[in-house]
């Protein structure tokens, strides 16, 4: 009897936590790296995996760096063989937690909350902190924001004829409507 009541137990526990988690399959990314004067260099993910884990406000991220669309062909393919070396590092992640949260607090109207974790990228782990809106409607959280990001701290090297074309401060976005698991 005790094995049956610790096994329901488990069940129910899990069944808990996964009740908590929300998810998205298409997350949206973005980054622009841009100078004035010189061609845009932005680039879009819409195909980003992100988990949030209500009962803890933990959040993590998957993202396929070849998934990063260009508007120009050849910039992408200078992104993906060149800086990002997507063949040696093909995923960006992010592993963090929203602090203070509480799913109980949201509402439709905009909350701002602080994320903080780790982003890695091109092999590197960096501490990231930035400053998100979150709201729940219609039973999906959503969670917006934006951090700057410098290549250099990611080891991506950039060639020199290359470096007043590309900013040293990349501004990255993120767009993301998670649902209940």
């Amino acid at each position: 009897m005790k094995k049956v009541l610790l096994l329901l137990t488990i069940a129910l526990c899990t069944q808990v936590v996964s009740a908590q988690k929300y998810s998205t399959k298409n997350g949206k990314l973005a980054f622009e790296a841009s100078v004035p004067l010189f061609e845009d260099v932005n680039a879009k993910d819409s195909n980003n995996v992100t988990v949030l884990d209500a009962a803890t406000g933990s959040i993590a991220s998957v993202s396929s760096v070849s998934n990063f669309k260009f508007t120009v062909k050849l910039m992408e393919e200078h992104f993906n063989e060149s800086y990002a070396e997507t063949a040696k590092y093909p995923k960006t992640t992010f592993k963090g937690k929203i602090v203070n949260f509480k799913l109980s607090d949201l509402t439709s109207t905009a909350k701002k909350y602080t994320i903080e974790g780790t982003l890695n990228f091109h092999g590197t782990d960096r501490p990231v902190k930035s400053v998100a809106t979150v709201t729940l409607k219609d039973g999906k959280i959503t969670v917006t924001g934006s951090f700057k990001a410098r290549p250099a701290d990611y080891k991506v090297t950039i060639p020199k004829m290359m470096t007043k074309k590309i900013a040293e401060e990349v501004d990255v976005t993120y767009n993301f409507t998670l649902v209940k698991q």
